[in-house]
């Protein structure tokens, strides 16, 4: 796969809820798992070790930042943290908040469903916001 044919190669379409020049946080608009989020690599690269240690540790600390606010904002049982790129071979991360009756819980989501969709109430026309403001507020330095 090249970077005219890598579908994360291109912000296009992508939701952004924070970003800088390494890497970016897009918003996941899935119904069955709220807060669902990637951090996605700027540039065309396949694995972390590709990575000079300084962007693998501010990758890394995106990442985490976004962990955080998912669990401030959600209080969420678990949060997932994925980096397969079997299908997509462009560093990325998925970061999914997990809750005890939602439609694959323990299992990963990618498995068939254990149940029908949560009965769970929707997380609010405001989370989008809120996990943004959060994010950002986690990963901009003091002054």
């Amino acid at each position: 796969m090249t970077t005219t044919d890598c579908p994360l190669c291109a912000a296009s379409g992508q939701d952004i809820l924070w970003q800088d020049a390494l890497c970016r946080v897009i918003w996941i608009d899935d119904p069955d798992y709220p807060g669902f989020c990637r951090v996605i690599l700027n540039a065309h690269v396949k694995e972390m070790t590709d990575l000079p240690e300084t962007d693998r540790q501010r990758l890394m600390n995106v990442v985490f930042a976004t962990e955080a606010a998912l669990r401030e904002v959600l209080n969420p049982d678990k949060v997932n943290l994925a980096s397969l790129g079997n299908v997509v071979p462009h560093l990325h991360w998925h970061v999914i908040p997990r809750f005890a009756d939602d439609r694959h819980f323990p299992d990963a989501v990618w498995a068939a469903p254990r149940r029908p969709a949560s009965c769970r109430p929707p997380a609010g026309a405001d989370l989008r916001p809120r996990l943004a403001r959060v994010v950002a507020a986690l990963l901009t330095p003091p002054e």
